[in-house]
């Protein structure tokens, strides 16, 4: 079985894997990171849908790990091929839900060699911020970093370092389950949506300053699909995408229309990922509420998030 060391503190190069495992999607980045010089070798994303079922059911259905753990095993084989030096494998809101957790985490021990961190709500935030805002000028601070996730929706504000952070369970994922059982979504689902949604952005601003924010960067496969639908891609488009400024009007236009899309219009999108097809309409009203309840008239959309927080990590 091999083995990498987790952290790496020598000056030169590292080549450095990091794998963000969400509820909805498992991601794999290496790069090479050298005294603060960053550039990618290789990144990738698999829909897995770990946390199927965990909002009802606390625990992993044994589908959902095993497709999981085949998605880890095609990663470790690519680690292997790139000469990575270190690693680390972050689990997130899901995995922190799940009672039968050790089986999926000693099925990626088995598979890494290395011990797979089940992070919480704070680290999550805390990697985030970090992907999400080293390339912006602080000029544009203080910053509201916004992390849709499946299960969970981390909330982060700081200037070049977080200062309040709080994670609440209204990924796209969890929203879905509670509420969206057809497609269009039916008018009286939508109004218990937003109830449960809006209570959790009361919650998360008694602990973060949601409306003090400058800027409102938004992270991860929802908003960068809400940004490819503003921006009219063909396709999905990343560097299109990353960086883009996308008005709150839009948002609010784009959730309309993704809530009353039938399923196969919504497949039939050309940057919509089939993984995201059941998902993103609860995803995008997520983005619009919590837009709404910043007063902030746009978000800039940014490709990196907690997978180069992660990486960084390995770097420090």
């Amino acid at each position: 079985m091999a083995q990498w060391k987790l952290f790496r503190t020598e000056k030169e190069l590292s080549r450095v894997a990091a794998i963000d495992c969400g509820t909805n999607s498992i991601r794999l980045l290496i790069a090479d990171i050298s005294e603060g010089n960053f550039r990618e070798i290789d990144r990738r994303m698999e829909i897995v849908r770990l946390g199927e079922g965990v909002d009802k059911n606390k625990s992993f259905d044994p589908k959902a790990i095993e497709r999981t753990l085949s998605a880890v095993s095609k990663f470790a084989d690519e680690i292997r091929r790139r000469g990575v030096t270190a690693i680390r494998f972050c689990a997130t809101s899901a995995t922190r839900d799940a009672q039968n957790r050790a089986l999926f985490v000693d099925g990626v021990r088995e598979i890494l060699g290395i011990e797979p961190e089940v992070i919480s709500g704070d680290e999550e935030a805390r990697l985030s911020f970090m992907g999400a805002v080293r390339e912006l000028h602080p000029s544009d601070a203080p910053f509201l970093v916004v992390d849709i996730g499946g299960g969970s929706t981390e909330f982060v504000f700081g200037d070049s370092k977080v200062s309040a952070a709080k994670s609440v369970n209204i990924g796209c994922v969890r929203m879905s389950e509670r509420h969206f059982t057809t497609a269009p979504v039916e008018s009286e689902s939508i109004e218990r949506a937003i109830i449960d949604i809006d209570r959790a952005i009361i919650e998360a601003s008694e602990v973060v300053p949601i409306k003090s924010a400058k800027t409102l960067v938004a992270v991860a496969g929802t908003a960068t699909t809400v940004a490819a639908a503003a921006l009219n891609l063909d396709s999905y488009d990343r560097y299109a995408i990353h960086q883009s400024h996308i008005s709150a009007l839009r948002v609010s236009e784009i959730s309309k229309r993704f809530l009353e899309m039938k399923r196969e219009e919504l497949a039939s999108l050309g940057f919509m990922h089939p993984g995201r097809v059941d998902v993103i309409a609860a995803g995008a009203l997520v983005l619009d509420r919590i837009m709404k309840a910043t007063g902030l008239s746009e978000f800039v959309a940014s490709e990196s998030d907690i997978l180069d927080g992660i990486a960084w990590s390995l770097a420090n």
